[in-house]
């Protein structure tokens, strides 16, 4: 996918709607320095164009009752592509994987998943994971503390 070019407006309106979405376009207009009307256009462009992908709520985990985040480590029998896809479309059918991604290194791919307790953890490994077709080596790590978290991207140049 080609790489957008924006501006040091784009920019700006970029870093404001990450940090709150929900203002309006006419604040967001007066924090960016241009008038709602040309505001609104590049805001439409920039969803048009696919750099902004949609706009989101963030849920606290401790809050809804899913404190456990835990980082598992799968490695694969073999990495072909038929497994690659098999595991890749496992992964989006089970709500807990909140990130999966495919790996260089040790493991084929590294899942991060938030659940209630320790024993939804083994259910995972035992009864989604470890069913999976291909799979080959699992290890899981439970994070203890979230030191940093953040879902803003720098658009500092």
């Amino acid at each position: 996918m080609p790489r957008e070019e924006l501006d040091r407006i784009d920019g700006k309106i970029l870093a404001e709607l990450q940090n709150d979405a929900r203002q309006s376009n006419v604040d967001l207009a007066k924090r960016v320095g241009l008038s709602p009307s040309p505001c609104l256009a590049r805001v439409r462009a920039l969803e048009k164009s696919g750099v902004i992908d949609r706009y989101v709520a963030l849920v606290n985990p401790d809050r809804v009752g899913l404190g456990v985040s835990v980082f598992i480590q799968v490695t694969l029998e073999r990495q072909v592509e038929r497994a690659l896809e098999a595991f890749e479309s496992r992964m989006h059918a089970f709500p807990e994987v909140m990130e999966c991604y495919l790996m260089t290194g040790d493991s084929d791919y590294l899942v991060r998943i938030l659940v209630r307790d320790n024993a939804e953890v083994e259910r995972f490994i035992v009864q989604k994971i470890s069913t999976i077709e291909g799979v080959a080596n699992i290890k899981s790590s439970f994070a203890l503390k979230q030191v940093k978290y953040k879902t803003e991207i720098s658009m500092a140049s």
